[in-house]
């Protein structure tokens, strides 16, 4: 009988796994959010779809941790130095913005004859929003900088901070349910929350830092591992033993260990737990959909979706209006980028049913509204941009004043440099210019950091350098270079097609993290990529030779050679465990390989042209024999036992030209 459960929770599992890797590969090249096909697969095996997977409840069971990990690192993420930098939209906007919408769908549920419990789901459910969603699409359109994406994240730290109380409020309509009034359940709960939080804030401060530092010293993975499993598990646990629910002690050890230098270590281990796990958490959503049910009530389900877009949007687009004193255009696209209920409300929804708070067949549609508007986000989010110019005249005119500001304070600008992003970088480039009398003209997104920049004299502007109106305003066709110092990858993408749309010719730099993208950024039109690790190695490798006592002219000519070559000589690394375990830049590019013969090799006696080292895109470093080691070997060397070649190329041909000069297959 044992064994029999155990074949039918393997074959469930490895059912899922397959439609999951299906679903998740077609939802990525058509640029769908992963947690839609996780759905998607849940609807299909659930009882609503095929019925592949009648016993749920083991499934079930490993989604419970998926939603302990996503609360966990919702928790990890919690900044509160990004709190208090943005506080102003983080308790003011946010704050507003959970309250206004809230009420509103309380309201709305009420008028339709809701009773209590399913409208305060309703309303908790309705004001949370998809971050990641939102997010990643931004970032792809390389708008994460920008005023109406500050003023998301803003909001969706409130809604972070707004899940502590919404858990404690679900625990306690079930425990009201139970056993007592929901007065008296939600003081019992109120002063559990306390309770916990004071612990946590107690246990994070003593304990918590101690331990880790503890546990690092030790340099050991898997005890780090263990460790962060341990105090995720172990505070989920703690609330549920107390009548909370298990979500808010992950999320409050999340919070408490983000506040720590081991947040991005810990947010990498526990990243292939979470998304396992959590995708597991969307197929139990997924199953619990009624095909037949939604399709009974398609046209109520499709209302519920727009009220629900229209109710967040109004909502966010006034309050922006009326207390914030935003541009129209701006509140329009933070209104449409917030549009969505989110993986948060999906929770919520899920903690509904399992404490019976919802109704089926309200849940049910409710449930189907949440994950529609979900599908419908990225598209919201892509097309923010034209949506505000459609609705708002004002933005329009907002944007021609922008330009014209910057084309007449620049009037008679030419021959200077464009620098596109004012960071750290674009900073001490301007300060290069500046020392050298070049003209230059900066556009950057930050207000705060261009108020400062303004004021101190320099020649700075609000300007979104991927806009083709902004770069005409900039004098582009007066300019002799444009220098692109983005670290975002997708936003120097788009200013650098947005250049060579207007000018084919100019010099373009472009400054990238490191040399994933190197090849992308060449073939979009850069005259120049900048890798930023491989200008440090650069330096740092001058400055040893040159405490070595080798000559200066040999340094400087080395390095000129390095740049000249565009980075050859630095593209390829020997990999280490590390790196194979991290998914290191430098493992995606080029790797170092060296191949020792014996006697039996297939390359033995043969000379390297004879090898088909072209055919797979190998370059030949060095042969070594004996202690010496020929750099660039001529290609009629002939090899013999003992020889090491050290060779290079992408990882999958080295793999294979090893195997071919030790067996010739």
């Amino acid at each position: 009988m044992h064994s029999v459960m155990q074949e039918n929770i393997l074959l469930s599992v490895v059912l899922l796994l397959g439609m999951a890797v299906m679903t998740v590969s077609i939802a990525r090249r058509l640029h769908f959010p992963p947690i839609l096909s996780y759905i998607l697969v849940g609807v299909i095996v659930g009882p609503g779809g095929f019925s592949l997977i009648q016993d749920e409840s083991n499934i079930r069971f490993l989604a419970e941790f998926g939603i302990v990990f996503l609360l966990f690192t919702i928790g990890l993420e919690f900044s509160i130095a990004q709190m208090r930098a943005m506080r102003n939209i983080v308790f003011g906007l946010g704050t507003l913005q959970v309250v206004v919408t809230g009420a509103l769908a309380y309201l709305f549920g009420w008028l339709l004859g809701f009773d209590n419990h399913t409208n305060i789901v309703i309303a908790s459910v309705v004001v949370m929003s998809s971050t990641a969603i939102a997010i990643k699409q931004l970032s792809e359109q390389g708008e994460i900088q920008s005023r109406h994406a500050r003023n998301a994240i803003g909001i969706s730290i409130f809604q972070d901070i707004s899940s502590i109380p919404l858990l404690i409020l679900f625990s306690a309509l079930a425990f009201s349910q139970a056993e007592s009034s929901l007065g008296e359940a939600l003081g019992i709960s109120f002063l559990k929350g306390v309770f916990v939080v004071i612990l946590m804030l107690v246990v994070g401060r003593y304990l918590l830092r101690p331990l880790f530092h503890e546990v690092a010293s030790a340099k050991s993975t898997e005890l780090f591992m263990l460790t962060v499993l341990l105090v995720a598990l172990g505070a989920a646990t703690l609330t549920e033993q107390i009548g909370l629910s298990l979500t808010l002690g992950a999320f409050l050890a999340g919070m408490m260990l983000g506040e720590t230098q081991f947040r991005h270590q810990i947010e990498s281990d526990i990243r292939p737990f979470q998304d396992i796990l959590l995708g597991l958490f969307f197929i139990t959503v997924g199953m619990m959909i009624a095909p037949l049910l939604i399709w009974h009530n398609l046209g109520v389900i499709l209302l519920a979706t727009i009220g629900i877009i229209l109710l967040k949007a109004l909502v966010v687009y006034g309050l922006m209006r009326l207390f914030f004193s935003t541009s129209s255009g701006v509140a329009i696209r933070t209104a449409v980028t917030l549009a969505q209920v989110g993986e948060f409300g999906l929770v919520l929804i899920a903690l509904g049913f399992s404490y019976q708070l919802l109704d089926n067949d309200i849940g049910q549609i409710l449930l189907s509204a949440s994950v529609l508007s979900m599908m419908l986000a990225p598209f919201l989010v892509k097309f923010n941009g034209r949506i505000a110019n459609a609705l708002s005249f004002d933005y329009v005119k907002e944007k021609r004043d922008m330009e014209t500001h910057i084309e007449q304070d620049n009037e008679y600008l030419k021959d200077h440099v464009i620098v596109c992003g004012f960071g750290r970088v674009g900073q001490i480039t301007t300060r290069f210019l500046r020392k050298a009398n070049q003209a230059y003209i900066a556009l950057d997104l930050d207000a705060t950091r261009l108020k400062e920049a303004q004021l101190a004299g320099e020649n700075v502007y609000y300007g979104d350098a991927a806009k083709p109106d902004i770069l005409q305003a900039a004098k582009i066709e007066k300019a002799k270079v444009i220098i692109i110092t983005h670290p975002d990858h997708h936003l120097a993408l788009k200013t650098l097609r947005s250049v060579r749309s207007l000018d084919a010719n100019i010099p373009v730099l472009v400054r990238t993290p490191d040399d994933a993208h190197v090849d992308e950024l060449m073939a979009a039109g850069a005259t120049e990529v900048i890798p930023d690790y491989f200008e440090s190695s650069i330096m740092l490798a001058s400055h040893l030779l040159l405490m070595l006592g080798h000559p200066p002219s040999q340094v400087l000519r080395e390095t000129r050679q390095a740049r000249a070559d565009r980075y050859t000589l630095l593209a390829n690394f020997y990999p280490g465990e590390s790196d194979l375990r991290t998914g290191s830049p430098m493992v995606q590019g080029g790797v170092i390989h060296a191949v020792k013969l014996d006697e039996t090799a297939y390359a033995v006696g043969k000379r390297l042209h004879e090898l088909p080292f072209d055919e797979h895109g190998i370059h030949i470093d060095a042969v070594k024999r004996g202690s010496v080691r020929g750099e660039n070997p001529d290609d009629r060397t002939r090899l013999r036992p003992d020889d090491t070649l050290i060779i290079s190329g992408l990882p999958e041909e080295v793999e294979v030209m090893d195997r071919i000069l030790k067996t010739g297959k």
